[in-house]
């Protein structure tokens, strides 16, 4: 089975390596957190770390059902620690331990720890969690394979490539998948899972249906400003009466389990965020197929949502731009760095050019601007907005 190496967070890793805090990897189930686990364990025996050091639980293994009691989650990682030495712990789907932050939080006393955690469910940092370990972990969001990742899994190049990109999936597993058949009960597979496991089963859901109406909304929606009283009125208009609250419900449990990304809006002159309509991009674009199939009148929503992803990838806050009346497509804040971005299929056409350039041209600061189409026409600058080809930006 091919594995491709995850370079960009096995960095993170590295230098997060043998510091008194806790490492939590979290993300969608499937987009390769066990995986990275493994990478980075191997990695650790490369530097001569000896097998002992290394203690890993897969807490969705039938093998360790006994330590989902925090006590005895504690008991077993303590009783194989080395003295004297570091010791690195790896505990997998943590979120599967009742109360796991006991053990955790017992365990970060020890000076000889190096504590590693995945989750597939924001629960993992919620509330009294978040308060407990405050001050005392970082978080490494694992997102699935980005378009350079998915290049290095076959031959195709360019506008190729894309087309390749967006019309299979990027969870790792699936490159090694032949047939379209076997992507679609892969995809289903994560599909059910997640809505079972991390949804319904985490927030005691009863009403599967409406769950699934909602994830079609968003995924059919994905880029549109979106409120919760326009999914219930398209819910009561397609004659499946719902509350804003269990709506509410379905949308955070979507949130919680990493399946979609709500971004809010922010007011660029007066710097400020508002509370007001969000914007929704979903994991990845093989469940949107799944659900929906593949219209081309979606594309530029789809490139929209890709560009939104890496963004991510990149370590961006992100969020959805107000200039007056004009909407830039996403305001990216990283530390005390701020940049634009726009995103369009084409601007070849002067008046979408101009359309899309205005919103940018109406911000005054001295930040980077960038407009990012599918056009392959060579680099260009616009009263220094620069526009750039989103295939190349995304290989970078």
């Amino acid at each position: 089975m091919e594995t491709i190496k995850r370079t960009a967070y096995l960095k993170q890793l590295m230098k997060w390596r043998d510091k008194h805090v806790i490492k939590i990897i979290t993300g969608i189930r499937r987009c390769g957190k066990s995986t990275l686990m493994m990478q980075f364990q191997q990695l650790l025996r490369e530097e001569k770390v000896s097998e002992k050091q290394i203690i890993s639980v897969n807490l969705e293994d039938l093998e360790f059902e006994n330590l989902k009691d925090y006590r005895e989650l504690y008991r077993y990682t303590t009783a194989r620690m080395v003295s004297g030495k570091m010791n690195y712990i790896f505990l997998d789907e943590i979120q599967s331990v009742e109360m796991f932050q006991k053990a955790i939080d017992s365990l970060f006393l020890k000076e000889n720890a190096d504590i590693y955690l995945t989750g597939s469910n924001a629960y993992l940092l919620s509330g009294e969690i978040s308060t407990l370990l405050s001050g005392r972990y970082i978080e490494i969001e694992v997102l699935p394979f980005s378009m350079k990742e998915f290049q290095s899994t076959t031959n195709a190049r360019g506008e190729q490539l894309y087309r390749d990109y967006i019309g299979s999936s990027s969870f790792p597993y699936t490159i090694n998948l032949s047939t379209g058949t076997d992507l679609r009960q892969y995809l289903q597979g994560i599909y059910s899972t997640v809505i079972l496991k991390d949804i319904m089963q985490r927030s005691r859901m009863q009403d599967s249906d409406i769950l699934e109406r909602v994830i079609r909304y968003l995924a059919d929606n994905i880029g549109n400003v979106t409120s919760l009283k326009s999914i219930a009125d398209t819910m009561t208009s397609n004659g499946r009466k719902s509350s804003p609250h269990t709506i509410e419900n379905c949308v955070n449990g979507l949130l919680d389990s990493y399946m979609f990304y709500a971004v809010s809006r922010y007011d660029v002159h007066g710097k400020e965020h508002l509370r007001v309509g969000n914007k929704y991009y979903l994991v990845d674009i093989g469940l949107r197929n799944l659900l929906l199939g593949i219209r081309p009148n979606d594309f530029g929503h789809i490139l929209e949502n890709i560009v939104y992803l890496e963004l991510r990838r990149r370590g961006n806050q992100v969020f959805v731009g107000k200039v007056g009346k004009q909407e830039v497509d996403f305001v990216c804040l990283n530390g005390e760095d701020t940049a634009y971005y726009q995103v369009a299929l084409s601007t070849r056409e002067e008046s979408t050019l101009q359309r899309e350039l205005s919103p940018l041209e109406s911000i005054k600061d001295h930040y980077p601007k960038y407009l990012l189409t599918l056009d392959t026409d060579p680099k260009s600058s616009h009263n220094g907005i620069q526009k750039l080809n989103v295939i190349d930006w995304l290989l970078q």
